[in-house]
């Protein structure tokens, strides 16, 4: 059982490969809400020097509305977390699969509205 939908973009730079994500995701309709530089935030808090990594929190604005009015707690488990590393082999994508995060909840409607989202997330990161 895997809990995200993941892809290695070889031949690009770090930079490239986020600039081509979030248009993925634009293109799917996701906007991104938060933004952490975890290599710098590691840098500034503990002095340690890290690969790049960036987590960048996406939302679907028409997919959050419908989930929020099935369930208003859901909130809490929002925006889709969209992960950008850099490894040995190029540079890793990895989305959260929201139908998993769901699973703590149990509400069938919800459930649908996750594999939606996991569908046009499926469809960005096959897109970048």
């Amino acid at each position: 059982m895997t809990y995200t939908i993941n892809r290695i973009i070889t031949g690009s730079d770090f930079e490239e490969v986020d600039a081509r994500t979030r248009k993925a995701l634009s293109d799917a309709g996701f906007g991104i809400l938060t933004e952490i530089d975890v290599a710098a935030t590691m840098h500034k808090k503990l002095d340690i020097d890290m690969d790049a990594y960036r987590i960048l929190g996406a939302c679907n604005p028409q997919m959050a509305y419908q989930a929020i009015q099935i369930e208003p707690r859901v909130g809490a488990m929002l925006p889709c977390n969209v992960i950008l590393r850099a490894t040995d082999g190029g540079v890793e994508v990895s989305a959260i699969d929201p139908v998993m995060s769901m699973q703590a909840i149990d509400n069938a409607d919800l459930h649908a509205v996750a594999g939606k989202v996991r569908d046009l997330l499926k469809a960005a990161v096959a897109a970048i």
